[in-house]
């Protein structure tokens, strides 16, 4: 099934592991160019922190070799509209990734920095930072860094890294470089900066590699947690520089509101991470492996906060050799709904053991059960008994979309009888569906938000899924796994990665069963 994306150890903002990559480094004469920053005007060059029109940076003259800027005076009034803008689009970020992401951006304008690091402690305890290191592995993002200078810089241990005196209450460190000789040398520090410690010989070799002379850190505190550090943000530069008294500070009050909203995000992403784990333990960790047919399922949850309903699918092997299979929904949202969905789900199985040949009398005593135990909820489902022998199909369905049968002459629907959700109607009644799957014919059993996801009503949707089932080459329907990701590549436009990340109002389940 597949996992909501987010920032994980050993990630790049573009999601992808590490796992794999050489523990080498890049070639030092090309850096990586930094990502534009949003919203931000662009210089020729490709500078974020140049030709800031609307920035109170903006007529700051730039430093040698892209480095930071100097000899500006202050305008209060200036520096608190950028903050506020600032500010005002990390807000409006989407997940936890956008945010850690537009930090990054952000700092590297004030301060001039082509490249950055933000680590998050994988601590539960605040009160001992940990740092994503090769001493502690936490959630580890860069900018500007392809994935292997970010896994070369994970492998610097904290104590000696570029922001090792924040792990000793420092409110900042700067490394103003050149890094390759003793802390100090080389540029002054502005005025207002800490020098950080020595670093060690790891983070040396790394920055000569990786063309990094310089460093300036920040920390991610907390006011809940007595303003102990639960990250931090490092800014790398090409050349040895020293940004001025007032990038500083601006950097510092930026990172100081930022970490009250990530604090918040942090904290959503837990709790909804949390919820998703707890509701995918009220579906099948497994399917069972029946002689003669090979099946395959897809879940993508909306979310707690944005599904409207609750899908579930199980496959459950019977006392007699026999398969059930089973798709639904429970209207509704919310912990409660999924709590409402496991215990239909349950209720569906028992049944199933009881009375499974009968999918009629299965989903009958389903529906009395839902309107003495569930009286305020209605539930969709469709119910399938199959013979593996034979593979003779008996289905009944109640408020479902019909399943799909592929076979070497095409793809069409399996209408069941028109019928109501169960508890909608005083009594729910539909006649059951009998028919004979040929060797190599494929079922579909799917949930209204794949249909609905397919295109702009329910029906184009359906009308849409048959033909991408159909069209799927012959060696995708032999493998139900691949044939699950045809259908979300074709009808989803992407990969089940990408398609669990984007924003819907309905949960997407599949449950494929082939015939061999």
């Amino acid at each position: 099934m597949a996992e909501s994306p987010s920032p994980r150890a050993g990630q790049t903002l573009d999601g992808q592991p590490l796992e794999g990559q050489p523990l080498g480094f890049p070639s030092p004469a090309a850096p990586p160019q930094p990502a534009p920053v949003r919203g931000v005007p662009q210089s020729a060059d490709g500078d974020p922190a140049a030709d800031l029109t609307a920035d109170p940076l903006a007529d700051q003259q730039s430093g040698p070799h892209g480095g930071p800027r100097t000899g500006r005076a202050d305008d209060p009034l200036t520096d608190l509209t950028l903050l506020y803008e600032l500010t005002e689009r990390l807000t409006a970020a989407t997940d936890l990734e956008e945010a850690l992401h537009g930090v990054l951006q952000a700092g590297a304008a004030i301060l001039g920095a082509q490249r950055g690091m933000l680590l998050l402690t994988s601590n539960a305890d605040p009160h001992t930072p940990a740092f994503g290191t090769v001493d502690s592995p936490g959630t580890t993002l860069g900018f500007g860094l392809d994935r292997p200078a970010l896994g070369a810089l994970e492998t610097v241990p904290r104590d000696s890294g570029p922001y090792a005196g924040l792990l000793l209450g420092e409110s900042a460190v700067h490394h103003p470089g050149p890094i390759d000789e003793t802390a100090g040398a080389g540029v002054g520090p502005a005025a207002g900066s800490t020098l950080g410690p020595a670093v060690g010989a790891r983070f040396r070799e790394v920055a000569a590699h990786l063309g990094i002379s310089g460093s300036y850190a920040l920390p991610l505190t907390s006011p809940d947690a007595g303003g102990e550090p639960f990250g931090a943000a490092v800014w790398f530069y090409d050349a040895p520089a020293a940004p001025s008294e007032h990038a500083q500070r601006l950097a510092g009050l930026y990172c100081s509101a930022a970490s009250r909203l990530i604090t918040k995000e942090i904290e959503r992403d837990r709790l909804r991470r949390t919820a998703d784990t707890l509701r995918r333990g009220l579906l099948p960790d497994r399917l069972p492996r029946v002689p003669g047919i090979a099946l395959a399922a897809r879940c993508l949850p909306a979310g707690l906060d944005l599904s409207a309903g609750s899908d579930w699918y199980d496959a459950l092997a019977l006392p007699d050799g026999s398969l059930a299979l089973s798709v639904g929904s429970v209207t509704g949202g919310g912990p409660d709904c999924a709590a409402a969905m496991g215990r239909i789900r349950a209720a569906l199985r028992a049944y199933a053991v009881l009375e499974g040949e009968d999918p009629v009398a299965v989903l009958g005593d389903l529906e009395l059960l839902l309107k003495a135990t569930e009286p305020a909820r209605t539930a969709t489902a469709l119910y399938v008994y199959v013979d593996p022998r034979s593979r003779q199909l008996s289905l009944a369905g109640a408020g479902q979309c019909p399943p799909l049968l592929v076979t070497s002459f095409g793809a069409s629907f399996v209408e069941t009888s028109l019928s109501a959700p169960l508890g909608m109607l005083s009594c729910w009644e539909a006649p059951g569906v009998e028919l004979r799957a040929d060797r190599g014919d494929l079922l579909l059993l799917y949930t209204e938000g794949l249909a609905r996801r397919c295109g702009r009503s329910l029906h184009s949707g359906q009308a849409r899924l048959r033909s991408a089932a159909a069209a799927a080459p012959r060696e995708v329907r032999q493998d139900p796994e691949r044939f699950c990701a045809h259908l979300l590549s074709s009808c989803l436009g992407g990969s089940d990665q990408q398609s669990e990340t984007g924003t819907r109002a309905d949960d997407i389940v599949l449950l494929a069963a082939r015939f061999e």
